[in-house]
């Protein structure tokens, strides 16, 4: 795509980074009640059935996660034109999500000034090895990211990481509004948490709180991750990167069913965002439908975004994820190419 062209795209999409105060607080309604009223519910039929409260909870971190996305827009200044409003509902919406909003909306800056640029992972998104550093890798460090990308941890441990050590400490070099808005999020949630225990009891509580934290986390992490982590997703070193093809192909559309759509905020039209974060989350679709070329994104569905827990390492010569299986054969056939090469030049210095 030429420089003309890019240019073009993101002047089409721009057009819908208009925040729409009318929207913005219909959300905030229709998301953020539900949630409470099902919490409510959840504690409510303990007394009827423990199933029908985990039930009952799980469909509320179902509203967690589009609060999350609220949250999320928040940290863009997104979600409102005034900038102190936006930091204001985050901050309340980082208390409900347990994410401390200064300090993700600064590492999540990072994430889209960075994505999928291979000189400069660390920050903001999910750890990605190439094939030829896993290689050179020692045995303690492959282990560590075999651990890492293990399903079960990333998405079974890593939600009690986020929440309990991550999200909860601030970084080193913080600054002091971030610093403080983090403390202000872990004492209100402290004070918070303190209040509920002694209202409904510390077992209530945990029966109904835990399965919300978890199923949300890990369903938060599973859109970040699938969102990037695609077969031929787009990864270059710092001199060939391009933001604009970073964010069109190395971003999936994630189509899913209206009513997952509907609970995820839109953000399944992750290449609309990447190419412009100040899309408000409900302006997302309209972006995707009204600009041709994004709609040549890769798309991947509910079934076939399974397939990403495969993909662990991007190999730089294929450009594409593979699973750790498949690098055992690419080393073995870059071993054979390499002994032919020399066994050529071995016969041409003959």
């Amino acid at each position: 795509m030429s420089r003309q062209k890019q240019a073009q795209l993101k002047k089409s999409v721009a057009a819908f980074a208009n925040s729409d105060m009318k929207a913005s607080i219909i959300q905030l309604i229709n998301t953020i009640l539900p949630f409470f009223l099902l919490w409510f519910l959840a504690y409510q039929s303990l007394s009827i059935s423990i199933w029908l409260s985990l039930a009952l909870s799980i469909a509320a971190a179902g509203f967690v996660v589009r609060i999350f996305i609220i949250f999320h827009d928040c940290t863009h200044s997104s979600f409102f034109k005034n900038n102190k409003a936006n930091k204001i509902v985050g901050t309340i919406t980082g208390i409900i999500t347990h994410f401390a909003f200064a300090k993700w909306k600064r590492d999540h800056a990072i994430h889209h000034a960075t994505s999928s640029n291979l000189d400069k992972r660390g920050t903001g998104d999910v750890w990605v090895m190439t094939v030829d550093e896993y290689v050179a890798a020692s045995f303690w460090g492959r282990l560590a990211y075999r651990l890492y990308r293990n399903p079960i941890i990333m998405f079974g441990l890593g939600p009690l990481y986020l929440f309990l050590i991550s999200n909860r400490f601030n970084r080193k070099g913080a600054k002091r509004k971030e610093r403080m808005n983090t403390y202000l999020i872990n004492v209100s949630l402290v004070a918070i948490y303190a209040l509920l225990i002694w209202a409904v009891g510390w077992q209530a509580f945990l029966i109904v709180q835990l399965p919300i934290l978890f199923v949300a986390g890990s369903l938060g992490i599973w859109l970040f991750y699938v969102q990037h982590q695609f077969e031929d997703s787009y990864f270059e070193n710092e001199e060939e990167w391009d933001f604009v093809k970073a964010a069109v192909d190395g971003s999936s559309y994630y189509k899913l069913p209206k009513i997952m759509q509907w609970m995820t905020g839109s953000i399944g039209f992750h290449h609309v965002h990447h190419l412009s974060p100040r899309v408000p989350n409900y302006n997302l679709e309209k972006a995707h439908e009204s600009t041709p070329p994004l709609q040549k994104a890769t798309t991947i569905t509910l079934a076939s975004s399974l397939k990403s827990i495969r993909f662990r390492l991007f190999d730089e010569a294929s450009k594409s994820f593979v699973t750790f299986r498949e690098v055992k054969e690419l080393l073995r056939k870059r071993k054979i190419n390499l002994q032919l090469s020399h066994g050529r030049s071995s016969i041409q210095e003959k």
